[in-house]
């Protein structure tokens, strides 16, 4: 007996990183997941839900074995070697590599058609790439545009990544190191000299520093920073690496918006 559509495609998920895990949430396909990254945070209750399975770097073989999943998600380069072994092992699996915010898009289009729910996954994408627009028209508006230093980690200084950096300027901002965030390896994205963060002088630090709290005491009194303007007017805020750097639903939503606050706030004080 053919299967309808809304029952098209793997029936037992195991989501290697957050971003597929919330947006099979939002497409109402929740019970196709068997097992999630121990990362997960968006939505809540898949916590409570979902076994978990897996880190970032690495993933229990056996465990995901035993969960006899039809389908493994997975994430990037970073995931190449836990999808080399679940393919030797005969498990299907598809790894995305998006960047930016349109590979996000595609990402999330082509989960959505995988599941058989292209036409409630074009509604959702159209909703968010609306309220995109309408962000960055708002953001046009602005007088000024902040000098945004976007920190993804602090020791070394990695900043931002490609959608993160496109988002910044998306809800109004200006990437103060638009040639590093093309770079798509962290290692790549190091600033070894801070003093060249200082030279670029940010109106605005932004931390996000993958899982550790954000400390602004910390970014203020780093040697020769007191005279950087994000730290002279106090412009020092966290966005959660769960809703900026997972590259999903959560940036293009919970994650812009937080930026485009703080975009509109400094504006308004500074404009």
């Amino acid at each position: 007996m053919l299967q309808s559509v809304s029952t098209l495609g793997p029936q037992r998920i195991v989501c290697l990183t957050e971003e597929t895990t919330e947006w099979l949430y939002l497409l109402g396909q929740e019970a196709r997941i068997v097992g999630i990254s121990g990362y997960t945070v968006r939505p809540r209750r898949a916590r409570e839900e979902k076994p978990k399975v897996s880190a970032f770097l690495s993933a229990k073989i056996d465990k995901i074995l035993d969960l006899r999943p039809d389908c493994v998600f997975g994430f990037s380069d970073l995931q190449a070697d836990i999808a080399a072994e679940l393919i030797r092992k005969g498990v299907q699996v598809t790894v995305f590599n998006q960047r930016s915010v349109e590979e996000i898009f595609s990402m999330l289009c082509q989960v959505a058609a995988i599941v058989g729910q292209v036409e409630r996954g074009l509604e959702l994408l159209e909703q968010m790439r609306t309220r995109l627009l309408a962000i960055e028209q708002a953001a046009r508006a602005l007088p000024r545009r902040p000098k945004v230093f976007f920190e993804e980690w602090d020791e070394p200084h990695i900043s931002s990544i490609r959608w993160v950096s496109e988002l910044v300027g998306i809800a109004g901002g200006d990437d103060c190191f638009p040639e590093l965030a093309v770079q798509s390896l962290g290692k790549d994205r190091i600033i070894g000299d801070g003093a060249e963060i200082v030279r670029r002088n940010p109106d605005i630090i932004i931390g996000s520093w993958c899982g550790k709290k954000f400390r602004p005491e910390k970014v203020a009194a780093r040697p020769g920073w007191q005279g950087v303007n994000a730290v002279k007017n106090g412009q020092l805020f966290e966005i959660k690496s769960a809703d900026i750097l997972q590259p999903g639903p959560a940036a293009l939503t919970d994650g812009v918006e937080q930026l485009h606050r703080i975009m509109l706030n400094w504006s308004k004080a500074h404009g």
